[in-house]
Parts: structure tokens; C-alpha cells; sequence
């Protein structure tokens, strides 16, 4: 057994930003433990560094090359998962959800076998899959593919879509494993759109022990009152609130109001997520979901596989068939102003979150590690640097939210002034 403590760290914990202290853990088992009473401990002074939880991104369709939806072979595939993986540890993420969109059920049945959770060396850990479709209203539709591409031998430009195949669903019409195929073990978050017939059955069903899927609404044109049926059928989440949903009126206030609904005895308000890169929210919007109820707050980047790539067009993919647009953050498809998804980094969405909000780093650390843990369930092993947790760090500058060094499992897997 050999323990490290990192002294002279600023830990954060539950929102708020520690006076120096020391954190102990074993670099063997990778987990955060006790001080120890007599084994010899081998230090590292941190001078005053932020130490965090390494973060979760709950929400990535992609980056660096790589799409969720793209499968040429598993051999490949579960090579640009490991890609994927070493590209996140830069960012400061130590667990990651792959989202799947709306594609045609031949591509569920390849992909999700494939994202069942698994560890990579010196790379966060893939912890299953988000399916952000098909159960989605196509009036919100955002850039999901309503209908799959004509078949063709060639690439072309811009693809013919088949109206007599519909990718979007209604939950009444199949089953989940007439959807995703025979096996579910991998998902672990499905988005749907509530008004949707049969939503709610659907709902119940997928958050029972046997399936054990946590729900999120999106996608959907849903009111309010719809939305209050669906938490209570066991939603425990809104997806990238304000996009791809009705806007907050104030009359209507839509399923993006829950946010800021009365907690009861019997439940309490849900988790939503927010897209945290200045281009599909505006500060102040982001700031107001944020002040509403930050204990249930969780930022996502909506990455797309044009993260990390350079400017320019680039081509579609298995979900969005016509090209894209990459103009820094921001994504369209090629010719409209249709947003695909993002390409800022989840390190960027929590500074961005402090700097506009006034919020403190330790509140922004929260919405992208124990509020995910807590929404996904896993709080008893990620998310808070606690006694038995994993030992997944992250080390940020003493001042801001600049990922300096990434920790996995105990051992560091990346640092800035190496690259690696």
C-alpha cells in the first residue's frame, strides 16, 4: 500500500473553497482514505492550489475526430473511445457519458454493446451511454435528423433524406429493445420528450430497478403541468434547458420553470442541465437558470466530434448528414443557423459559469461533479472528495479555473507543463 497526501491544497467540497489542508489516498486500491497513523506517507505540496474532484461530462456527443454515431468496426470504435478518453483527462474530466442521438436503430445496436462502462489507461472513464433520442418531439428536433440519409455509394454534398423512414418515435409505437436492441446494460440516461403518448408509461418503466435509466425531458414542446406528470413518474432531469424546448414565459413557463419549483417531502426539484459556452445561452440566461437552484445545477459542453479540430467545414456524420460550419465554439449546419453542439471544453464551461454568474470556482465546480454524481446516483464513489471515494483529481490554478494537472485512480494522468 502506498499512500500520497497532497498538502497545502485547497479542497473543494459541497460549493465551497477550503482553507489549506492535507487530502490522503492509496495509490494502489484509488481511493481517497484516512490519514494514516503510522505508514509512511509519501507528500505533495500543492502551495496552495485548488484541488477538485476530476469532472463529469454528462453530456458529449464527441470531440477530437470522433463521433458516437460513426462505426466502421468495434476494433476501431473502442480505439476512438480511448482517444476520446486521453482528450477529456486535458479538460480536467475523470468520467464521461458518450450521447447517442436520434440515428436509425441498426446504429444503436452496433454502438451501445460498445459503451458499457470501462477504464482506460491514464484516461477518464467512460461510464455508459446518454441516448438523447429517438423518443424526441420533432417540432424541437434542434439538429437531430428527423428522417435517415438516402443510402449512397459516394459522399455528396448535401444528402437526400428518406421520408419513409422516420428516426424520430413515439414510445406507444415499439418497445426499448425493439429500439436499442436486446441489451441496455450501457445506457444510463435516456432524454424524451414527455407529451410524447405514452412518455410516461415509458418513463416509469426505464427508472424501475430492473432497467435502472435515469430520465431526463428534452427535446419537447411540453408544458409545464406535463412536466410534473413526468417528474412524477420518475424524470429527474431537464436537458440543455432552453434549447430545444418552449422559452420561459410568464404565464407558461414550459418545462424550463421546474427548475425553479417547490420542493416537497415527497421529491425535490430537478436536475437540469445547461450549455455553459456563451453561444446557446446568453450569460444572464445562464446566470438566472444557475442562481435559481444551484445545488441542482450541471453544466455539459453538447460537445460534438469538431472539438478540438480546427476551423472550417467539416462533414457530417451519422446523426447530422449535411456538413458543418466550425467557427470557434460555435457549430452549424452548413448553409443555416441551425446550432449542431459545442466545442468548448467542460474546464471552460465552469470558468465561464464563475465569470459571469459572480459565482465563486467551488460553486462552479460543484455543477459539473457532485450534482452530476448526485443525479446519476454514483455520489457514494465520484464526485466529492470524501473518505472511499476514487481518487480522480483535478489540480486548477490557485486563481481560476486553468486544469493544471488531472489525477485517475490515484496516479496522474496528465499534466499541463508535459502535455501529457
Amino acid at each position: 500500500m502506498t499512500i500520497v497526501a497532497f498538502t497545502n491544497a485547497r479542497i473543494c467540497r459541497h460549493g465551497a473553497l477550503l482553507p489549506p489542508s492535507s487530502l490522503y489516498f492509496d495509490t494502489a486500491e484509488g481511493l481517497i482514505v484516512p490519514p494514516p497513523d503510522s505508514t509512511e506517507v509519501e507528500t505533495i505540496d500543492l502551495q496552495n492550489r485548488i484541488l477538485a474532484p476530476a469532472f463529469l461530462e454528462l453530456q458529449t456527443n464527441g470531440c477530437v475526430g470522433v463521433h458516437f454515431t460513426n462505426h466502421s468496426n468495434d476494433e476501431e470504435y473502442v480505439e476512438n473511445l480511448e482517444k476520446v478518453s486521453k482528450w477529456m483527462v486535458t479538460k480536467g474530466v475523470g468520467g464521461w457519458w458518450a450521447t447517442v442521438p436520434t440515428v436509425g436503430k441498426d446504429v444503436y445496436r452496433k454502438v451501445l454493446p460498445l459503451l458499457e462502462p470501462r477504464t482506460f489507461n491514464n484516461g477518464a472513464a467512460l461510464l455508459g451511454a446518454h441516448c438523447e433520442g429517438p423518443f424526441l418531439n420533432p417540432s424541437k428536433k434542434g439538429a437531430h435528423s428527423t428522417f435517415e440519409p438516402v443510402p449512397t455509394v459516394a459522399p455528396i454534398t448535401h444528402p437526400r433524406l428518406n421520408p419513409d423512414a422516420s428516426l424520430m418515435q413515439n414510445p406507444s409505437e415499439t418497445s426499448i429493445s425493439g429500439t436499442y436492441g436486446p441489451s441496455t446494460r450501457s445506457i444510463k440516461l435516456l432524454t424524451l420528450a414527455p407529451e410524447l403518448p405514452s412518455s410516461t408509461a415509458l418513463t416509469a418503466a426505464l427508472t424501475r430497478p430492473s432497467h435502472n435509466i435515469r430520465v431526463s425531458l428534452g427535446h419537447s414542446a411540453a408544458s409545464y403541468a406535463t412536466g410534473l406528470v413526468a417528474r412524477r413518474a420518475g424524470a429527474t432531469c431537464l436537458t440543455h434547458v432552453f434549447n430545444a424546448m418552449e422559452p420561459l414565459h410568464h404565464r407558461t413557463p414550459g418545462l424550463a420553470g421546474l427548475i425553479a419549483s417547490s420542493p416537497t417531502q415527497e421529491e425535490k426539484p430537478p436536475y437540469f442541465s445547461l450549455i455553459a459556452d456563451g453561444i446557446h445561452l446568453h450569460p444572464a440566461t445562464l446566470t438566472l437558470a444557475f442562481r435559481a437552484n444551484p445545488a441542482r445545477c450541471i453544466l455539459i459542453t453538447d460537445s460534438i466530434e469538431v472539438a478540438g479540430l480546427p476551423d472550417g467545414l467539416h462533414p457530417g456524420n451519422a446523426q447530422v448528414a449535411h456538413p458543418q460550419r466550425k467557427v470557434g465554439n460555435r457549430v452549424t449546419i452548413e448553409g443555416t443557423d441551425t446550432l449542431i453542439g459545442s466545442c468548448c471544453g467542460i474546464d471552460e464551461c465552469v470558468g465561464n459559469l464563475a465569470a459571469w454568474s459572480g459565482c465563486t470556482i467551488a460553486e462552479a465546480v460543484r455543477c459539473v461533479t457532485e450534482n452530476v454524481a448526485g443525479m446519476m446516483g454514483l455520489l457514494g464513489e465520484r464526485g466529492v472528495l470524501e473518505v472511499g471515494r476514487k481518487a480522480d483529481f483535478v489540480v486548477l490554478g490557485e486563481e481560476g479555473v486553468v486544469v493544471q494537472e488531472t489525477w485517475i485512480a490515484g496516479r496522474r494522468a496528465w499534466r499541463r507543463d508535459e502535455g501529457e
